[in-house]
């Protein structure tokens, strides 16, 4: 997608960070030029300043700084983005000492999550995030904030001079919420019934870009959106599947994880993570051909337990295992991980596997002769299992069905032949 639809150029952007020893810093920029290829942009250099900690007024030391002006002023830089979450200050300063539009990584972000909302609840959230980030940076924007759709950073709701008046963005914070409770409160509904009809759910989550939802369109032909673009996909996605074994799960593709997200950020999107919460079994994919596929991993198993997962089935899934190079010695190897390609379809037998034994009761193929007379139980397996097949014999009713250990121990003495 282009980055602007009323846009003759694609921006030039420069990438900045201190490195404060705090965070792996290479890796953070790497992981914000791909964010800023997501935006639309095209990245042309990244420069990085090793630092006890940031400058108050401008981030980076003057010298720097200067450095900065003169490399955008040479390679004609449209836009600067901090790999850091900027004080209004620092942006006005250093906007005024380079001549060029400043945003962080927040905004950065923020700007994706506005370009990539399709669903009323998405577009709710990006909205309620935007304001609640732009709030306490009014003062001192003056005109700016007037400007509509001016490049990354800028879309989404918009920003007229109405709504710079600080009462104004409150009362429309106040109105999203009101609207996403309501969201909330239908999307509890559909939960709800869920677990009264014993619909097992199963939450794809990750790493962005990892492959979730091809690994969602590979499983059911969703046609969920899956680019090679961070957060391809911000709104959950449910589909059901299908198990060899013949018991119908709940998929759910989440929006994925990004390094050093901010706190009101994951607040803002809790939503879309709140369906693991919910699920039965979660699939915590990653890349197996990123240098970072262990870090990955445990990032997200870490979240999955601040939000109460401990207890839930987790199964570790290494994508994009085509590409991974089995002679260069370094090789994932993950305690129970499964080995898949969600694009050429490999190993996904083995996952579909892994999804049965972790199933949170153990499902029981069995073929029954039930007598005519006690013919109230096929009425009982037809809502409370799966029924398979049904045949009517000169004994009774022959059914073929997928039976939970409770309605087993009740039908045993029905049961011709039990399968795997």
């Amino acid at each position: 997608m282009a980055l602007f639809e009323n846009e003759e150029k694609q921006q030039r952007v420069l990438l900045v960070c201190v490195d404060t020893g705090d965070y792996d810093a290479q890796a953070s920029l790497d992981e914000l030029w791909e964010l800023t290829e997501s935006a639309g942009a095209i990245p042309i250099a990244t420069l990085t300043q090793k630092k006890d900690k940031p400058e108050t007024a401008t981030y980076v030391g003057s010298g720097r700084l200067e450095e900065i002006t003169s490399f955008c002023e040479n390679q004609d830089i449209d836009l600067l983005i901090f790999d850091c979450e900027l004080t209004p200050t620092q942006i006005r300063n250093i906007e005024q000492a380079t001549n060029v539009r400043t945003i962080d990584r927040t905004m950065l972000i923020l700007d994706i999550f506005a370009l990539r909302a399709k669903s009323r609840e998405g577009k709710l959230q990006v909205e309620l995030a935007q304001l609640n980030y732009m709030l306490p940076r009014l003062t001192g924007k003056g005109v700016e904030l007037s400007r509509l759709g001016g490049g990354i950073g800028t879309r989404g709701p918009g920003e007229t001079k109405l709504e710079t008046d600080k009462r104004h963005i409150r009362r429309r914070m106040e109105t999203l919420k009101e609207q996403l409770k309501e969201v909330e409160t239908h999307r509890q509904m559909l939960k709800k019934r869920r677990q009264k009809d014993g619909i097992i759910t199963v939450a794809i989550v990750g790493y962005t870009n990892a492959g979730k939802s091809t690994l969602m369109n590979c499983l059911t032909d969703a046609g969920v959106l899956a680019e090679d673009k961070l957060f391809a996909t911000l709104d959950p996605t449910s589909r059901a599947l299908k198990l060899p074994n013949g018991v119908s799960v709940m998929l759910i593709d989440t929006v994925g994880l990004v390094r050093r997200l901010p706190h009101h950020l994951v607040e803002a999107f809790k939503s879309t993570l709140e369906e693991a919460v919910f699920a039965d079994i979660i699939l915590n994919v990653c890349d197996a051909s990123s240098e970072e596929a262990f870090l990955h991993l445990e990032v997200t198993r870490d979240l999955l337990k601040s939000l109460g997962c401990e207890n839930t089935a987790i199964i570790p899934v290494l994508n994009k295992w085509d590409k991974v190079d089995v002679n260069n010695g370094t090789i994932p190897m993950v305690s129970h991980a499964v080995r898949i390609s969600a694009k050429n379809g490999t190993g996904i037998d083995r996952l579909l596997q892994s999804i049965e034994e972790n199933l949170p009761v153990q499902i029981r193929n069995v073929s029954l002769l039930i007598p005519f007379a006690k013919g109230g139980l096929v009425a009982e397996i037809r809502t409370k299992a799966t029924l398979l097949s049904e045949e009517y014999v000169a004994q009774g009713i022959k059914v073929n069905a997928l039976i939970k250990p409770d309605m087993y121990a009740r039908l045993k003495e029905y049961i011709l032949t039990e399968g795997e």
